[in-house]
């Protein structure tokens, strides 16, 4: 029989992600979700269920996270589940489920859209968020020269590779407002 532990989250950081390093000298970092569910019961009476997961990742996952995330902010995880079990002081047997972050992906503040970097995933090496978007810069023009491009034949881009402008800055760079109910904690 076939088995399935994928687990696919996304929700803000509880608290500020906890790197350590193994005597192996591979990273671990540690944090919370907190994951918002809203909804309109039967009565018509707006809830909220606020779901808080503990989280675990491991080599430059782990590094990735806990250099550029920190308390509040956005993130999507994709993992699996993992059942800890230890036996207390007083002699108690203690467990406790939590997800090993697999691959990530950073979004940006509010509106929950993918940004500042690439998805990162262990198999992959990961790669590091990228900085913010720089205004256009405008050509070059000597004085005393019109504002007016040359005639040129026209020629057909190649369909292949689309052009893009990296260092435009796009339409929704401004962080839209926040309110209240947009703070899971």
């Amino acid at each position: 029989m076939a088995n399935l532990n994928k687990v696919l989250l996304m929700g803000n950081i509880t608290r500020d992600p906890q790197l350590s390093y193994l005597p192996s000298q591979t990273a671990v970092c540690e944090f919370g979700l907190a994951i918002n569910r809203n909804w309109t019961g039967q009565d018509g009476v707006k809830k909220e269920e606020v779901t808080f997961v503990d989280c675990s990742c491991f080599g430059k996952v782990a590094e990735l996270i806990s250099k550029y995330k920190k308390k509040g902010d956005p993130l999507f995880v994709e993992g699996r589940l993992k059942l800890d079990q230890w036996e207390a002081q007083d002699g108690s047997k203690r467990s406790k489920m939590r997800v090993v972050i697999e691959n990530f992906q950073f979004l940006n503040r509010g509106t929950g859209a993918p940004g500042g970097g690439a998805p990162v995933s262990d198999e992959e090496g990961g790669y590091a968020p990228q900085g913010q978007a720089q205004p256009a810069r405008q050509p070059y023009r000597p004085a005393g020269r019109p504002n007016v491009a040359p005639a040129r034949p026209a020629q057909a881009a190649p369909a292949a590779q689309p052009q893009y402008d990296a260092d435009a800055p796009s339409a929704d760079d401004a962080p839209p407002p926040m309110t209240d109910q947009d703070i899971p904690f």
